[in-house]
């Protein structure tokens, strides 16, 4: 709901920003700039004050050294592409005889998509093919994000929730008489939200937006430091009574919970590049490992360490956000790909989960709407 509404407000940000913009140019051509009649008064003058300060932000936000990074010279940009979305997750249950450990993973699924981008901003929709050519609908998966880029910062909003076509992807400490790699398992369900923000160190420099927006060109190979802020809600339900009956007699008793949702605060720090490795062809690669803090609910229960403050330093693990991207582009057309992938761990005494979730995304699209000079 709230990228729902995120989503509605930049459109009419985007309609407001147009409006203005082009009744501006038409303004300009009757009256000359002496005419008293342009004198802002009262209301106009705190809108034309807006105006100006708004768009002394956006260069303050997109300042960059021409000798290595290239303005767009277009408002818009309209992009088609092929995205395939995986995630995992790790589930370690400890008991009297060791720590076993059950692996989940959906149906890898391609979606086609099509984008549209102003500047900074970047909106879509993407579609599932192959679930509209089944005739039995398995229950469908939401994926939702919201980007912005600048060359200072970036944020990413998104929401993902899982469908019903788990499999089981290991099985480690059971003695078992049956290999169960592969069984389908309808008894875990998962869903995440949240949002990442950071901020370019060299961003004059370094060019962000020129390897994941192609709002910008990098002419020279250059590197920065990157850091970030991050916030998430994961909440995940399992039912270990859908197992396989084998793997349900031998499983350790902490496994016995519903759901387990948990709430992650993370800082990271890492560092990005940029190759430029032929001309209008660039290469990056970022990481950005994260120092986490989680406060977990199991059963709908806060757990029973949280009560005890001296217990917070088990609360605290290591995220993982990495990004690769090549791409051709020579400012009016172009086309590439990218790779992003997130990595949550949670860990208490009985119970652990490793999630992730990531993208490989293929692209092309043209910029139209050339700027005014």
């Amino acid at each position: 709901m709230l990228l729902r509404v995120l989503t509605v407000l930049t459109l009419m940000f985007l309609t407001y920003c147009i409006a203005n913009a082009q009744s501006e140019e038409k303004g300009s051509n009757i009256l000359p700039t002496d005419s008293v009649s342009t004198t802002p008064v009262g209301g106009n003058r705190f809108i034309n004050s807006s105006k100006e300060l708004f768009f002394k932000a956006v260069d303050w936000f997109n300042a960059t050294d021409t000798a290595y990074i290239l303005p767009n010279k277009y408002n818009l940009t309209l992009m088609l592409e092929q995205s395939t979305w995986f995630e995992h997750y790790r589930l370690g249950i400890s008991g009297n005889d060791g720590n076993q450990i059950l692996g989940f993973a959906p149906k890898v699924n391609t979606k086609l998509g099509l984008y549209f981008g102003w500047r900074w901003i970047f909106l879509g929709y993407s579609f599932d093919l192959s679930s509209l050519l089944k005739k039995e609908r398995e229950k469908s998966r939401t994926e939702m994000t919201f980007n912005l880029y600048s060359a200072k910062f970036g944020l990413d909003l998104y929401y993902r929730k899982s469908g019903n076509d788990f499999k089981i992807t290991s099985c480690k400490n059971f003695d078992l008489s049956d290999d169960y790699i592969g069984t389908n398992f309808s008894g875990f369900q998962s869903s995440i939200k949240g949002l990442n923000a950071y901020y370019i160190f060299k961003s004059k420099k370094y060019s962000y937006p020129a390897a994941y927006s192609q709002s910008t060109n990098q002419k020279k190979s250059c590197g920065s430091f990157m850091a970030g802020f991050a916030y998430s809600e994961h909440r995940i339900s399992f039912d270990k009574s859908k197992l396989p009956e084998e793997i349900q007699e031998q499983i350790n008793p902490s496994s016995n919970f519903r759901k387990l949702n948990y709430t992650d605060y993370n800082i990271s720090f890492g560092y990005g590049y940029n190759w430029v490795f032929a001309k209008n062809c660039l290469l990056n690669i970022s990481l950005l490992p994260a120092v986490g803090y989680k406060k977990a609910r199991i059963n709908d229960m806060q757990t029973t360490d949280d009560y005890n403050w001296t217990e917070w330093v088990k609360d605290i693990n290591f995220d993982l956000i990495t990004r690769a991207g090549i791409t051709w582009n020579n400012r009016k057309y172009y086309v590439g790909a990218t790779f992003i992938l997130h990595t949550y761990d949670y860990r208490k005494d009985r119970i652990s989960m490793t999630n992730s979730f990531g993208s490989l995304k293929i692209y092309a699209g043209f910029n139209f709407w050339k700027r005014k000079k």
